[in-house]
């Protein structure tokens, strides 16, 4: 199917406004010819008719002197030749006045008055006729008839057309000339729209102003200013990522550089192993700052939106737990999984959401945990993930996921700037060197991902103390048939 061309919205107009007027001003043009024509059909009719019926007065006033008097009289009221008229006088045996091959009969006849008023043929051409008898004492009566050429009547008809149509096609004109100012002044503000647009670009990006702005239009420009703060709203958090995301990745590329200049200058063996494993560590921390960087790509609002589908966010977060058990026993850790609101833990969690997103929520607080917990806590230490399904004030349901660890927890001084990008807390800790220093973007990565979901993260402090991190993901809804899950409610993982 071929694609529809773009027409012009100022010819629309003009065509579906002009065309109605033209055609309304020919209909009126027309109706009023004919009943222009009517008109002169029936006053002609008439004036026929009384200049049959005057004669034949006259006739009956002379009563026997009507031969001698009355052809004088028809004469000289039929003497103008503009009015085209033609008599005739006949006592149905002799004529007395007129043109004696007038017909006495015709076609069209219709009563007018005294009078009968009917169409012949005389002398080649189309004649009205209006039709007088005057009775006499002998009993012949007299006939008057008085025609007239029909073209006469077309003549008058014609002036009465040109008339008429002159004063409507200075209408129409105008008519036209109106519709084309009014859609000109309509659609300036579509040219005015088009021109702010125009002006803006990558950088500024500045909303339309809708002062003057027709009431019809508004949504389309209320729509492009949503647009257009969107558009601003990601291109500010883009030239923000992509100027914090260069300076992140300087260090630990210098720092490869740097140790790489190092193993390569090193004489001793012992030091050039030493600066092979500081090289090492660098691109180790060049690589997760990398990934990291690409998952806070990716959790941008709307890229990944189109792929969302429903997911069980309780079996997603134990196999997430049961991934992270090698690294948990080799820290010591001991990892459990902690089903609260469902003993039987038959009841699946369905939530719409990317997995491989939600996957990388849980693994980053548990990576948090998995961290900073051994230095923290040398016996005992331990991490739980616990999900359970609770219903709000406003009686909507949400799965909630809480990463669990008997830590140290957070300092209440640093708790508001948890989940922004870049921001590291263990810096504030110099004492503690045993822990490898992050780049401050986990937290930032679930934070980003939850809100694309649709959820939220917050930080408490664990009633033994500790961190506790909790997810909340609103529920699909008609999602109640559950597939099985573990039995136990507390299942340990490591």
């Amino acid at each position: 199917m071929s694609p529809v061309a773009a027409t012009s919205l100022r010819r629309s107009l003009l065509r579906r406004l002009a065309a109605p007027l033209s055609m309304l001003a020919l209909m009126s043009g027309l109706i009023a010819y004919w009943l222009a024509w009517q008109y002169t059909q029936h006053v002609i009719d008439r004036s026929l008719a009384d200049l049959a019926t005057a004669i034949s007065k006259q006739i009956q006033i002379a009563g026997p002197n009507a031969r001698s008097t009355v052809p004088p009289f028809a004469q000289a009221m039929f003497s103008d030749p503009n009015d085209n008229l033609i008599y005739r006088i006949s006592d149905g045996e002799h004529e007395i006045a007129g043109e004696s091959a007038l017909p006495l009969f015709g076609t069209r006849v219709r009563e007018q008055r005294a009078a009968y008023v009917f169409e012949a043929q005389y002398a080649g051409m189309h004649v009205r006729v209006a039709q007088v008898r005057v009775l006499q004492d002998t009993g012949n009566p007299i006939i008057v008839e008085v025609a007239q050429p029909l073209r006469h009547r077309y003549r008058i008809a014609a002036e009465f057309l040109v008339a008429i149509m002159m004063p409507l096609m200075l209408l129409l004109l105008a008519g036209w000339g109106i519709v084309w100012r009014v859609v000109n002044q309509q659609l300036n503000p579509l040219t005015a729209l088009a021109d702010s647009l125009n002006r803006q670009t990558h950088m500024s990006l500045e909303s339309v102003d809708e002062t003057y702005v027709p009431i019809e239009i508004q949504p389309l420009t209320s729509a492009m200013n949503a647009l257009l703060a969107r558009l601003k709203t990601a291109l500010d958090g883009q030239r923000k990522f992509i100027a914090d995301a260069a300076h992140q990745l300087r260090t630990p590329l210098t720092a490869v550089k740097l140790h790489a200049e190092q193993a390569a200058s090193a004489r001793d063996p012992g030091q050039t192993l030493a600066a092979v494993h500081e090289l090492r560590a660098a691109a180790d921390r060049a690589v997760r700052l990398s990934n990291q960087l690409l998952s806070l790509a990716r959790a941008e609002p709307g890229a990944q939106a189109a792929r969302f589908a429903e997911v069980d966010i309780a079996a997603l977060a134990f196999e997430t737990g049961a991934e992270w058990v090698p690294r948990a026993l080799a820290a010591q850790v001991d990892l459990g999984f902690q089903r609260l609101d469902d003993p039987s833990n038959d009841k699946p969690l369905m939530v719409r959401g990317n997995a491989v997103l939600l996957r990388e929520v849980i693994a980053n607080l548990l990576d948090n945990a998995l961290k900073y917990l051994p230095s923290a806590r040398m016996v005992g230490a331990n991490v739980t993930v616990t999900v359970a399904e609770v219903i709000d004030e406003h009686q909507q349901r949400f799965a909630e996921i809480a990463v669990e660890d008997n830590g140290s927890g957070v300092p209440a001084a640093l708790q508001a700037d948890l989940f922004k990008r870049f921001f590291r807390g263990d810096r504030q800790d110099s004492a503690d060197t045993s822990v490898e220093a992050g780049a401050g973007l986990g937290l930032a990565i679930v934070h980003d991902i939850m809100n694309l979901h649709g959820g939220s993260v917050r930080y408490e402090d664990a009633p033994g103390g500790g961190a506790r991190f909790v997810l909340s993901l609103p529920l699909a809804t008609g999602t109640e048939a559950g597939r099985a899950a573990p039995s136990a409610s507390q299942v340990p993982l490591g």
